[in-house]
């Protein structure tokens, strides 16, 4: 499940750009005037009057702030002048200022943050009809003059002067000695580490927020839908959003034996309409046509009409995002591309390094074995859509009739949820004063998208989670959306209020968090009072997650070569991007699916919405599977309650550094391999 649309794509940025912006009132030409021979003298200079004390800590601190600083911050003896001046020697002087800071950035992204959650608050709660003044106060982003105002303040070079950042392989190496102060000092460095224009920042979240309105209407009224027989599959009343909700309803029919094939392939084919465009464009969020998706027919009150196609929106979004994170290039040395900073800045993995790792588990031989198995278990040669077969899961075999009535029941609205977030949290090993503490720090609201967690940032804030609730309550759905993303309230709370310091609040990336949102999303069932007994359990959540990474790191794979080829081809049209994306699509399938599938060229990996409304995020879901696999090792035989609040408060170190604090294992894809091809032995 996705943590969110505009949550992610805001918060990743205000880690790593917004928080990293510029500029003051100057133009784009503000030219930097600080030259290596300035840079020199002023180290030398910062060496004699403090004799040394840390010469690679002054040299580096030097050399930061030069590259931040541009004519209109002064000339180059006046920042000779400023280091000299505000250079800190004493470590507890140091250690003053830097809580001083702490404090201080606590209530302006806390605050910043409150203000961006009420000013999406129609966007993304179920407030009614939008205006497009809902849509222009969301395009807001109150933090964009941040680093504007604070290089004109100077505060960002005192922060670069004396907390300079460290480099990604510094991290790593130094990182695994620091400790939690001197890994605070290195988050506060990265808070400057580039200076982008406030104007630019504000575009981004101006493409951002059109992507996320443009997602989150994205309905498909499927009571509306015909087969080729006229008849209507679906019940009148069923909308779902495009792709996560017509993914659900794909696995909620693997249990129907009645029609759930029929259904199945209908869906599919209303993806396919959706990623190359010819789904009609007024049957988008609207009622007012029966639709055959099948010869792509349209009806009113039972005569045909003609209507015109989607014209190459969803893909046009997808360049306004590129466009808007191109402007932004130049402004960083070291992460001089969008797919640089999503994964070396803000992943903290080189993209290079992620793709390999993802080929080496997309070519791993076990996947046809897990392919037969599925295929003997359907009984039929595997569909496309057969990449999100739900059959290893124990709610395979309830009905979603059954599910739905149990969960309408017990949450008829937001309230009656949020009320029941302690008891949760009790159910899955949490003391009671501990578990009311978490539940107290969650508040719940009824979702106008498919769901997100929100997460607070600052201690006298609440972190919210947002799931779909209808008229008639929560459905299975949206409580299995919910407990994903209440893993991810609890991780909020606990790496905010569990940390050492709050400049290493937080995950080393979103992978970490989507980790126990899984390993919370797979006990929903647990949590709803059905125990599987089954002897094989746990051979059969490792072959269901087995599938599920395999699904995900080749969607994955998807969303970062049309990034590559988005920088290759810079000035594409939508009608051109539409046309790569399908091309992608079909050759990651036919790299490795193909074969175990039997068909080639299938485009449904170029369905999912992340691609659209949060660039190259879709590589964070199949790291924290692969963290949750681990995790979910590490745990075994251990307190579950005690160990999550450990390992979520060991704060935003490196991914591997994390892994190696928490597991005392480095992140790998053979541990879930070598399971997998372990359960294979007792799965027939």
């Amino acid at each position: 499940m996705k943590k969110s649309f505009l949550i992610i794509f805001l918060l990743v940025l205000l880690g790593f750009t917004n928080c990293t912006t510029m500029t003051s009132e100057s133009k784009l030409s503000d030219k930097k005037n600080i030259t290596e021979q300035i840079v020199s003298s002023t180290q030398l200079a910062l060496s004699n009057q403090f004799e040394a004390s840390n010469q690679d800590l002054i040299n580096k601190g030097v050399a930061h702030a030069a590259s931040l600083w541009r004519a209109s911050d002064g000339t180059g003896e006046e920042f000779t002048k400023f280091c000299l001046e505000n250079y800190i020697s004493k470590e507890t002087e140091k250690e003053m200022v830097f809580t001083k800071i702490s404090k201080n950035f606590e209530s302006l992204w806390g605050h910043n943050n409150k203000i961006l959650l009420d000013l999406n608050e129609n966007m993304h709660l179920d407030n009614g009809t939008y205006h497009n003044i809902d849509a222009m106060f969301a395009a807001y982003s109150p933090d964009a003059h941040f680093s504007n105002d604070f290089y004109a303040n100077k505060i960002a070079f005192v922060i670069a002067l004396n907390f300079p950042p460290y480099s990604l392989n510094e991290k790593n190496d130094l990182g695994k000695e620091w400790s939690s102060l001197e890994w605070a000092y290195a988050r506060m460095g990265d808070v400057f580490s580039a200076r982008v224009p406030a104007e630019l920042s504000q575009a981004i979240s101006t493409a951002g927020t059109k992507a996320d309105i443009y997602i989150s209407e994205y309905n498909i009224y499927m009571g509306h839908l015909l087969n080729n027989e006229n008849e209507k599959l679906f019940p009148e009343d069923m909308v779902l959003l495009s792709h996560w909700n017509l993914r659900d309803e794909i696995k909620s029919n693997y249990a129907n034996t009645e029609n759930g094939i029929e259904k199945q392939d209908m869906i599919y084919t209303v993806m396919k309409r959706i990623i190359d465009q010819s789904i009609p464009e007024d049957v988008i969020n609207s009622g007012d046509y029966d639709w055959n998706p099948i010869n792509n027919t349209s009806f009113q009150n039972g005569q045909e009409v003609v209507l015109m196609a989607e014209p190459d929106a969803r893909y046009q979004q997808i360049l306004n995002n590129f466009h808007a994170m191109k402007a932004t290039d130049e402004y960083y040395a070291d992460y001089n591309t969008f797919i640089k900073r999503a994964f070396a800045g803000s992943k903290e993995i080189p993209q290079e390094e992620v793709e390999n790792l993802f080929d080496e588990y997309l070519s791993s031989p076990v996947f046809k074995e897990v392919g037969k198995l599925i295929a003997k278990r359907l009984g039929r040669d595997l569909k496309p859509y057969d990449i999100w077969y739900d059959g290893f899961k124990a709610r395979s075999s309830i009905s979603e009739e059954t599910l739905n009535g149990i969960t309408q029941k017990k949450y008829p609205n937001a309230k009656a949820l949020e009320a029941d977030l302690g008891t949760t949290l009790k159910k899955l090993g949490w003391e009671k004063k501990r578990a009311e503490f978490i539940a107290s720090k969650v508040t719940v609201d009824a979702a106008r998208g498919s769901g997100h967690a929100w997460g607070a940032q600052m201690k006298a804030e609440n972190a919210h989670l947002r799931t779909r609730i209808s008229g008639k309550g929560m459905d299975y759905k949206g409580y299995n959306i919910a407990v994903h993303e209440f893993g991810h309230n609890v991780e909020q709370t606990i790496s905010l209020h569990d940390v050492d310091y709050y400049m290493i609040n937080g995950v080393p990336n979103t992978a970490f968090t989507e980790a126990l949102a899984f390993i919370f999303q797979k006990r929903d069932l647990q949590l709803l009072g059905f125990n599987n007994n089954d002897e094989n359990k746990e051979h059969l959540q490792t072959l269901d997650l087995y599938w599920s990474v395999f699904e995900i790191m080749g969607v994955s794979m998807v969303d970062m070569k049309v990034w590559k080829w988005l920088y290759a081809n810079p000035n594409a049209t939508a009608k051109e991007l539409k046309g790569a994306v399908i091309s992608i699509a079909n050759e990651v399938w036919n790299s490795y699916f193909a074969e175990v599938y039997g068909t080639q060229n299938e485009p449904i990996l170029g369905i999912y919405s992340h691609m659209i409304a949060s660039p190259l995020y879709l590589a964070n879901y199949s790291f924290g599977h692969l963290i949750d696999f681990q995790v979910e090792q590490y745990l075994n035989g251990k307190d579950f309650s005690d160990e999550v609040d450990r390992i979520w408060s060991i704060g935003r170190v490196t991914p591997q550094v994390w892994m190696q604090k928490a597991t005392k294992e480095d992140i790998s894809i053979h541990p879930m391999i070598k399971a997998t091809e372990e359960a294979l032995k007792y799965i027939k």
